[in-house]
Protein backbone atom coordinates (compact mmCIF):
# COMPACT_ATOMS: atom_id res chain seq x y z
CA UNK A 1 0.00 0.00 0.00
CA UNK A 2 1.30 3.11 -1.10
CA UNK A 3 1.41 6.69 1.06
CA UNK A 4 -0.78 9.41 0.24
CA UNK A 5 2.00 11.75 -0.17
CA UNK A 6 2.86 10.22 -3.04
CA UNK A 7 -0.39 12.16 -5.12
CA UNK A 8 -0.89 15.82 -5.43
CA UNK A 9 -3.93 17.47 -5.33
CA UNK A 10 -4.58 19.13 -8.45
CA UNK A 11 -8.35 20.12 -8.18
CA UNK A 12 -11.79 18.97 -7.17
CA UNK A 13 -13.53 17.44 -9.98
CA UNK A 14 -16.88 15.46 -8.61
CA UNK A 15 -18.36 15.09 -4.73
CA UNK A 16 -21.19 12.75 -3.79
CA UNK A 17 -23.20 11.92 -0.36
CA UNK A 18 -20.22 9.83 0.84
CA UNK A 19 -16.95 11.31 -0.58
CA UNK A 20 -15.15 14.05 -2.74
CA UNK A 21 -13.12 12.62 -5.84
CA UNK A 22 -9.80 15.05 -6.86
CA UNK A 23 -7.94 14.89 -10.09
CA UNK A 24 -4.45 14.48 -8.88
CA UNK A 25 -0.89 13.47 -10.17
CA UNK A 26 0.70 10.41 -9.23
CA UNK A 27 3.98 12.34 -8.40
CA UNK A 28 6.16 8.85 -8.81
CA UNK A 29 4.45 7.55 -11.99
CA UNK A 30 3.80 11.22 -13.25
CA UNK A 31 0.59 10.08 -14.42
CA UNK A 32 -2.70 11.91 -13.77
CA UNK A 33 -5.01 9.80 -11.55
CA UNK A 34 -8.33 10.01 -10.01
CA UNK A 35 -8.24 10.21 -6.11
CA UNK A 36 -11.68 9.48 -4.05
CA UNK A 37 -11.84 10.51 -0.62
CA UNK A 38 -14.46 8.50 1.18
CA UNK A 39 -15.37 10.19 4.66
CA UNK A 40 -15.03 7.96 7.60
CA UNK A 41 -17.32 8.67 10.74
CA UNK A 42 -15.03 10.02 13.47
CA UNK A 43 -16.29 7.59 15.93
CA UNK A 44 -18.04 4.95 13.89
CA UNK A 45 -14.92 4.19 11.83
CA UNK A 46 -15.18 2.57 8.10
CA UNK A 47 -18.60 1.49 7.31
CA UNK A 48 -18.91 -1.75 6.22
CA UNK A 49 -20.44 -0.52 2.38
CA UNK A 50 -17.15 1.21 2.03
CA UNK A 51 -15.07 -2.05 2.44
CA UNK A 52 -17.40 -3.32 -0.20
CA UNK A 53 -16.75 -0.69 -2.38
CA UNK A 54 -13.14 -1.86 -2.53
CA UNK A 55 -13.43 -5.54 -2.40
CA UNK A 56 -15.95 -5.07 -5.23
CA UNK A 57 -13.68 -2.87 -7.23
CA UNK A 58 -10.40 -5.14 -6.56
CA UNK A 59 -12.63 -8.27 -7.82
CA UNK A 60 -13.57 -6.35 -11.13
CA UNK A 61 -11.26 -6.28 -13.93
CA UNK A 62 -13.33 -5.25 -17.12
CA UNK A 63 -12.07 -2.63 -20.19
CA UNK A 64 -15.25 -0.78 -19.16
CA UNK A 65 -15.05 -0.97 -15.19
CA UNK A 66 -12.95 1.81 -13.78
CA UNK A 67 -9.54 0.62 -12.67
CA UNK A 68 -8.55 0.93 -8.66
CA UNK A 69 -4.72 1.38 -8.72
CA UNK A 70 -4.16 1.72 -5.08
CA UNK A 71 -6.34 1.73 -1.65
CA UNK A 72 -4.80 4.03 1.08
CA UNK A 73 -6.08 4.38 4.60
CA UNK A 74 -4.84 7.01 7.11
CA UNK A 75 -5.85 8.91 10.25
CA UNK A 76 -7.52 11.44 7.58
CA UNK A 77 -9.93 8.71 5.81
CA UNK A 78 -10.29 6.19 3.30
CA UNK A 79 -9.09 6.85 -0.26
CA UNK A 80 -9.29 5.07 -3.79
CA UNK A 81 -6.69 5.56 -6.21
CA UNK A 82 -8.08 5.72 -9.97
CA UNK A 83 -7.78 5.77 -13.13
CA UNK A 84 -8.20 9.13 -14.85
CA UNK A 85 -11.00 9.84 -17.52
CA UNK A 86 -11.65 13.04 -19.21
CA UNK A 87 -14.97 13.38 -18.73
CA UNK A 88 -18.56 12.24 -17.19
CA UNK A 89 -21.34 10.72 -19.86
CA UNK A 90 -23.60 13.74 -18.43
CA UNK A 91 -20.85 16.63 -19.01
CA UNK A 92 -20.01 15.10 -21.98
CA UNK A 93 -24.10 15.42 -23.16
CA UNK A 94 -24.20 18.80 -22.15
CA UNK A 95 -21.10 20.37 -23.41
CA UNK A 96 -20.77 18.69 -26.78
CA UNK A 97 -23.83 20.45 -29.13
CA UNK A 98 -23.50 17.82 -31.46
CA UNK A 99 -23.38 14.47 -29.01
CA UNK A 100 -27.06 13.28 -30.12
CA UNK A 101 -26.21 13.78 -33.91
CA UNK A 102 -24.22 11.05 -33.97
CA UNK A 103 -26.25 7.46 -33.59
CA UNK A 104 -23.33 5.64 -34.08
CA UNK A 105 -21.34 6.92 -31.07
CA UNK A 106 -24.53 6.61 -28.85
CA UNK A 107 -24.69 3.00 -29.94
CA UNK A 108 -20.90 2.30 -29.36
CA UNK A 109 -21.38 3.94 -25.63
CA UNK A 110 -24.19 2.15 -24.80
CA UNK A 111 -22.24 -1.01 -26.15
CA UNK A 112 -19.95 -0.78 -23.86
CA UNK A 113 -22.02 -0.15 -20.99
CA UNK A 114 -23.91 -2.76 -21.41
CA UNK A 115 -20.70 -4.76 -21.45
CA UNK A 116 -19.43 -3.33 -18.50
CA UNK A 117 -22.40 -4.56 -16.38
CA UNK A 118 -23.09 -7.54 -18.17
CA UNK A 119 -19.57 -8.38 -16.75
CA UNK A 120 -20.71 -7.06 -13.84
CA UNK A 121 -23.51 -9.25 -12.98
CA UNK A 122 -21.67 -12.58 -14.33
CA UNK A 123 -19.50 -11.70 -11.31
CA UNK A 124 -22.72 -11.49 -9.03
CA UNK A 125 -22.65 -7.75 -8.46
CA UNK A 126 -25.35 -4.95 -9.26
CA UNK A 127 -24.10 -1.34 -9.52
CA UNK A 128 -27.88 0.26 -8.01
CA UNK A 129 -26.66 3.34 -9.54
CA UNK A 130 -26.41 3.65 -12.84
CA UNK A 131 -26.77 7.51 -14.16
CA UNK A 132 -24.50 9.66 -17.34
CA UNK A 133 -22.93 11.34 -14.01
CA UNK A 134 -21.47 8.07 -12.54
CA UNK A 135 -20.14 6.96 -16.47
CA UNK A 136 -16.83 7.95 -17.42
CA UNK A 137 -15.59 8.66 -21.03
CA UNK A 138 -12.11 8.74 -22.61
CA UNK A 139 -12.43 11.34 -24.96
CA UNK A 140 -9.62 10.23 -27.39
CA UNK A 141 -10.81 6.39 -27.74
CA UNK A 142 -14.25 6.90 -26.92
CA UNK A 143 -13.82 4.65 -24.45
CA UNK A 144 -16.72 4.13 -21.41
CA UNK A 145 -16.09 3.35 -17.95
CA UNK A 146 -18.28 2.61 -15.34
CA UNK A 147 -17.51 4.15 -11.97
CA UNK A 148 -18.87 4.75 -8.76
CA UNK A 149 -19.47 1.44 -6.56
CA UNK A 150 -20.48 2.86 -3.60
CA UNK A 151 -23.54 1.44 -3.78
CA UNK A 152 -22.53 -1.94 -5.14
CA UNK A 153 -23.86 -5.11 -3.95
CA UNK A 154 -23.03 -9.01 -3.94
CA UNK A 155 -26.61 -10.20 -4.68
CA UNK A 156 -26.04 -12.85 -2.79
CA UNK A 157 -26.65 -10.95 0.40
CA UNK A 158 -30.01 -10.23 1.53
CA UNK A 159 -31.94 -8.37 2.54
CA UNK A 160 -31.38 -5.68 -0.09
CA UNK A 161 -31.91 -1.71 0.76
CA UNK A 162 -34.17 0.38 -1.11
CA UNK A 163 -32.18 3.03 -0.57
CA UNK A 164 -29.92 3.08 -3.36
CA UNK A 165 -30.18 5.06 -6.81
CA UNK A 166 -31.19 8.25 -7.81
CA UNK A 167 -35.18 9.03 -8.43
CA UNK A 168 -34.72 9.50 -12.15
CA UNK A 169 -33.07 6.20 -12.57
CA UNK A 170 -34.97 4.13 -10.27
CA UNK A 171 -37.19 1.28 -11.55
CA UNK A 172 -40.79 0.93 -10.39
CA UNK A 173 -39.80 -2.59 -8.27
CA UNK A 174 -37.87 -0.12 -6.14
CA UNK A 175 -40.23 2.81 -6.02
CA UNK A 176 -43.23 0.34 -4.72
CA UNK A 177 -41.42 -0.98 -1.92
CA UNK A 178 -39.86 -4.80 -3.13
CA UNK A 179 -36.61 -5.80 -1.60
CA UNK A 180 -36.58 -8.70 -4.26
CA UNK A 181 -34.84 -7.00 -6.47
CA UNK A 182 -32.21 -7.92 -8.55
CA UNK A 183 -29.43 -7.52 -11.70
CA UNK A 184 -33.24 -6.03 -13.83
CA UNK A 185 -32.97 -3.22 -11.92
CA UNK A 186 -29.90 -2.19 -13.63
CA UNK A 187 -31.03 -2.66 -16.65
CA UNK A 188 -33.98 0.18 -15.97
CA UNK A 189 -31.60 2.64 -15.39
CA UNK A 190 -29.73 1.42 -18.94
CA UNK A 191 -32.91 1.93 -20.07
CA UNK A 192 -33.51 5.13 -19.11
CA UNK A 193 -29.90 6.59 -19.81
CA UNK A 194 -30.23 4.80 -23.56
CA UNK A 195 -33.61 7.23 -23.91
CA UNK A 196 -31.41 10.34 -22.58
CA UNK A 197 -28.50 9.95 -24.80
CA UNK A 198 -30.81 10.39 -27.69
CA UNK A 199 -33.35 12.55 -26.32
CA UNK A 200 -30.76 14.66 -24.23
CA UNK A 201 -33.05 14.99 -21.43
CA UNK A 202 -34.21 12.96 -18.72
CA UNK A 203 -36.79 10.52 -20.02
CA UNK A 204 -38.93 10.06 -16.42
CA UNK A 205 -38.42 13.67 -14.93
CA UNK A 206 -37.78 13.54 -11.29
CA UNK A 207 -34.79 15.13 -9.71
CA UNK A 208 -31.98 13.26 -11.11
CA UNK A 209 -29.81 14.79 -8.18
CA UNK A 210 -32.13 13.39 -5.60
CA UNK A 211 -31.24 9.78 -4.31
CA UNK A 212 -34.24 7.54 -3.88
CA UNK A 213 -35.37 6.85 -0.29
CA UNK A 214 -38.10 4.87 1.25
CA UNK A 215 -39.42 8.22 3.13
CA UNK A 216 -41.34 10.72 1.72
CA UNK A 217 -43.59 10.81 -1.29
CA UNK A 218 -40.31 10.75 -4.15
CA UNK A 219 -40.76 7.60 -5.13
CA UNK A 220 -44.41 8.13 -5.67
CA UNK A 221 -44.18 10.89 -7.72
CA UNK A 222 -41.59 9.19 -9.56
CA UNK A 223 -44.29 5.96 -10.26
CA UNK A 224 -46.47 8.92 -11.65
CA UNK A 225 -43.89 10.08 -14.14
CA UNK A 226 -43.24 6.61 -15.50
CA UNK A 227 -46.39 5.18 -15.00
CA UNK A 228 -47.56 8.12 -17.59
CA UNK A 229 -45.42 6.80 -20.36
CA UNK A 230 -45.36 3.32 -19.65
CA UNK A 231 -49.31 3.12 -18.47
CA UNK A 232 -50.23 1.79 -15.03
CA UNK A 233 -49.49 -2.04 -14.47
CA UNK A 234 -51.97 -3.86 -13.16
CA UNK A 235 -52.35 -7.71 -11.04
CA UNK A 236 -52.85 -9.20 -14.75
CA UNK A 237 -49.90 -7.98 -16.59
CA UNK A 238 -47.49 -8.07 -13.13
CA UNK A 239 -48.99 -10.78 -10.80
CA UNK A 240 -48.42 -9.93 -7.06
CA UNK A 241 -47.69 -5.93 -7.79
CA UNK A 242 -50.78 -4.86 -5.59
CA UNK A 243 -49.01 -6.89 -2.20
CA UNK A 244 -45.90 -4.16 -2.56
CA UNK A 245 -45.53 -1.99 0.20
CA UNK A 246 -45.89 1.26 -1.79
CA UNK A 247 -48.51 0.21 -3.99
CA UNK A 248 -51.89 2.21 -4.00
CA UNK A 249 -55.21 0.88 -5.36
CA UNK A 250 -55.63 4.60 -5.89
CA UNK A 251 -53.00 4.98 -8.50
CA UNK A 252 -54.43 6.75 -11.95
CA UNK A 253 -54.85 4.16 -14.89
CA UNK A 254 -52.41 5.73 -17.21
CA UNK A 255 -52.05 4.04 -20.71
CA UNK A 256 -48.92 3.62 -22.80
CA UNK A 257 -47.72 5.70 -24.78
CA UNK A 258 -45.97 4.98 -28.27
CA UNK A 259 -42.32 5.33 -27.26
CA UNK A 260 -41.67 6.51 -31.06
CA UNK A 261 -43.40 9.74 -29.50
CA UNK A 262 -41.18 9.66 -26.70
CA UNK A 263 -38.16 8.94 -28.05
CA UNK A 264 -38.88 10.36 -31.88
CA UNK A 265 -35.01 10.18 -33.26
CA UNK A 266 -34.38 6.51 -31.93
CA UNK A 267 -35.00 4.05 -35.36
CA UNK A 268 -37.46 0.50 -34.90
CA UNK A 269 -34.65 -1.91 -34.24
CA UNK A 270 -33.24 0.84 -30.60
CA UNK A 271 -37.03 1.17 -30.28
CA UNK A 272 -37.60 -2.57 -29.79
CA UNK A 273 -34.70 -2.56 -27.63
CA UNK A 274 -35.83 0.39 -25.12
CA UNK A 275 -39.22 -1.48 -24.99
CA UNK A 276 -37.53 -4.67 -23.61
CA UNK A 277 -35.23 -2.81 -21.27
CA UNK A 278 -38.12 -0.68 -19.77
CA UNK A 279 -40.28 -3.19 -19.27
CA UNK A 280 -42.18 -2.21 -16.06
CA UNK A 281 -42.49 -5.69 -15.18
CA UNK A 282 -39.02 -6.40 -13.89
CA UNK A 283 -39.17 -10.29 -14.43
CA UNK A 284 -40.03 -9.48 -18.19
CA UNK A 285 -36.65 -7.23 -18.79
CA UNK A 286 -34.38 -8.23 -21.19
CA UNK A 287 -30.66 -9.16 -19.39
CA UNK A 288 -27.75 -7.30 -20.15
CA UNK A 289 -26.12 -10.54 -22.19
CA UNK A 290 -29.17 -10.58 -24.43
CA UNK A 291 -29.03 -6.80 -25.05
CA UNK A 292 -25.07 -7.19 -26.36
CA UNK A 293 -26.91 -9.76 -28.87
CA UNK A 294 -29.79 -7.21 -30.01
CA UNK A 295 -30.12 -6.54 -33.88
CA UNK A 296 -29.37 -3.03 -33.20
CA UNK A 297 -25.60 -3.31 -32.66
CA UNK A 298 -25.57 -5.40 -35.90
CA UNK A 299 -21.95 -4.14 -37.59
CA UNK A 300 -20.87 -2.24 -34.56
CA UNK A 301 -17.44 -0.75 -34.70
CA UNK A 302 -15.36 0.87 -32.16
CA UNK A 303 -13.17 4.04 -32.96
Amino acid sequence: MMELDQYKILEKIGEGAYGVVYKALDTKNNAIVAVKEIRVPKYDGIRASNLREVVILKTLQHDNVVRVLDVVYTHKGLYLVLEYLDVNLEKHMSSCLRYSDDPHLIKVFLYQLLRGIAYCHSHEVMHRDLKPENLLIDLKTKTLKLADFGFARFIRYKPLSLEVMTVAYTPPEILLGSKEYCFSADMWCIGCIFAEMVNRKTLFGGDSKIRQSVKGNSQIRQLFHIFKTMGTPKEDTWPGITCLPNFMPTFPEFVAKDLAVVVPDLDKVGLDLLRKMLSVHPSSRITAKLALEHEFFKGISFP
